[in-house]
């Protein structure tokens, strides 16, 4: 489901964000944010206490002025549902009265996943930043590259006056002693009640600012926050499935889930019940199996999930899957490349992934091959009857921009308050603005919704987002209501069983000897839950792991929980 109404072509929605992150970047973008010293005795290791960490944070502000059709739902552990919004609200809100900037001009670079448009006579650009009262030149990188941009600018000491970093280059560019030579400490700004001057700033919720904050200071403006961030969810067809009388919310538990595989497996009509659900490092089946998210106490030591028994019954029921030919034979061999089109095409019912997956271009792409396609997300499963549903909170933002340090004092005040334009919330007068540009030469309002013109569709670009963004909101994509209702419900039932994993949003300087052990392991569970090796190679990896670095890795650990704490207060 899309998080913007209409959203410019090229642009992502915040859950379209994380999946293409993950494809590019190689790990959840959401998820913890590693990065590793050179030595393992950097200055910074970028670690921060509770204490620290409270201090270091904005104080949060909600915005009322904007009503969305379904408000947010409270969940546990600081979780909240995002707003469901059915269309742009018929009379935007001004968030920020006359011109914030001062005439200043500055750089700044950002990924974009999307051509790049022209910068010069770009009436996009020249339209956000007349309302900005400053001139931000933008330069936006081809994010599928931009792991090769960012190291340069660093060893050539030619970081521009805004950088977005996403999480996944932390560990590329050692950032937990970077912040504190290049960027600006932020603290002294917007710790606390500071933040209060900047209203749409401090709107943003608590969770998002914290894996900005660095060595104790915050450095990090988020993009894309949300209370409510999850590693993925369970999906399903749902025409399909209403078509067989299956009722998904009866379906509780993997023995309900592995009885739907010989119901709806028809090999000889070239369809099978499932794809592959665990990712590569058992990701997405954590919050069904209970095993942990990464580290977790037991008993009072820390276990990373490899060593947890709960994988171990993961392997084997995902083994038990394909066994019983259950499963996609692509699926088996491991082809994760048409996933997606095996599910459009309805050669497989049911697949894990990334919730990013579940909006409007989805259901266009899956009603091109069926009229009827729909996909769904089942409520959260559980091993176990007796075990209530969980699911580990991912940080409430994985991307951050940061101010350079050469800044004087003036400049990062007219930067905040520019950016606190920029981070005008959805429903905004403002937020129009930074979307789309100009009404009448960028986009027009068609139905209640901003739709860009031809003109539109070559200039305007995601950019200022990635400097900082308003909090998520679930909207409409390409006219299909249902889905973002669909979505808005699945997340708010889900923000009830949230918790925070151990660690949770803890910028953390791992050692990089480390870096690699994993990997054997990783691997070794591919063979295991398709299959082609027994439980056993499984655990004599990850014994392997624990010689390799694995338990000096869980005493580096401890040392971090004894002196910071686990990051779940």
């Amino acid at each position: 489901m899309s998080r913007e109404s209409s959203p410019p072509p090229g642009s992502l929605s915040r859950r379209g964000l994380l999946s293409a992150a993950a494809a590019v970047g190689g790990a959840a973008v959401a998820g913890p944010l590693l990065s590793a010293c050179g030595t393992g005795k950097s200055a910074g290791t970028g670690s921060t206490s509770q204490t620290q960490l409270t201090q270091a944070v904005p104080a949060y502000l909600a915005n009322t002025a904007v009503k969305p059709d379904v408000p947010s739902v409270q969940g546990s552990n600081g979780a909240m549902s995002d707003p469901l919004f059915l269309k742009y609200p018929d009379s935007p809100v001004t968030t920020v009265s006359g011109t914030p900037g001062a005439g200043g001009s500055y750089t700044a670079i950002t990924p974009l996943w999307a051509a790049i448009p022209a910068s010069s006579g770009n009436t996009y650009y020249d339209t956000v930043n007349k309302a900005l009262g400053t001139t931000i030149t933008m330069q936006p990188s081809d994010g599928n590259n931009y792991n090769t941009v960012l190291p340069p600018l660093f060893a050539g000491n030619k970081v521009p006056d805004l950088l977005m970093i996403p999480g996944w280059l932390n560990l590329t560019l050692n950032l937990g002693e970077a912040v504190g030579r290049f960027f600006t400490d932020l603290t002294p700004y917007l710790a606390g009640d500071k933040v209060k001057a900047y209203p749409n700033l401090a709107n943003i919720p608590t969770s998002a600012w914290a894996a900005g904050v660095w060595n104790g200071k915050l450095y990090g403006l988020p993009c894309y926050p949300s209370a409510a961030t999850f590693e993925g969810a369970t999906f399903y067809r749902k025409d399909i499935f209403d078509r067989h009388g299956i009722n998904a919310d009866s379906i509780k538990t993997v023995d309900d889930l592995f009885n739907l595989g010989k119901e709806l497996t028809d090999a000889k009509a070239g369809v099978w019940a499932f794809d592959a659900l665990m990712g590569g490092d058992g990701a997405y089946f954590d919050q069904v199996f209970h095993y942990p998210y990464r580290w977790a106490d037991v008993n009072g030591k820390l276990i990373f999930k490899y060593e947890a028994e709960e994988m171990v019954e993961a392997l084997n029921w995902h083994a038990k899957l394909v066994k019983a030919g259950y499963m996609h034979p692509d699926a088996v061999a491991n082809r994760s490349q048409n996933a997606d089109q095996r599910f459009w095409s309805g050669k497989v019912l049911m697949q894990s992934g990334g919730t990013g997956a579940w909006n409007g271009s989805d259901t266009k792409s899956g009603t091109a091959a069926n009229a009827d396609y729909r996909r769904q997300a089942f409520k959260l499963l559980t091993s176990d009857a007796n075990k209530p549903p969980s699911i580990p909170l991912q940080p409430g933002a994985g991307l951050f921009s940061y101010l350079n340090k050469r800044l004087s004092d003036k400049q990062v005040h007219e930067l905040l308050a520019t950016l606190n334009y920029i981070a005008a919330p959805y429903g905004s007068k403002e937020w129009l603005v930074v979307n789309y540009g100009a009404e009448g030469a960028d986009y027009t309002m068609q139905a209640g919704n901003p739709v860009l013109t031809e003109k539109g569709n070559k200039e305007v670009a995601t950019t200022y987002q990635f400097l900082v963004s308003p909090p998520a909101v679930t909207t409409v994509q390409q006219g299909y209501v249902d889905v973002a209702q669909s979505y808005a419900a699945w997340q708010a039932d889900t923000v009830k069983y949230a918790y925070k994993p151990m660690f949770f949003a803890m910028n953390i300087t791992e050692p990089s000897q480390y870096a690699s052990i994993g990997k054997p392991v990783t691997d070794t569970i591919d063979d295991v839950k398709l299959g082609r090796k027994p439980v056993s190679a499984f655990q004599d990896a990850v014994k392997a792991w624990r010689s390799a670095g694995g338990d000096q890795l869980r005493s580096f650990y401890e040392g971090i929980r004894s002196k910071y704490g686990d990051g779940t207060k």
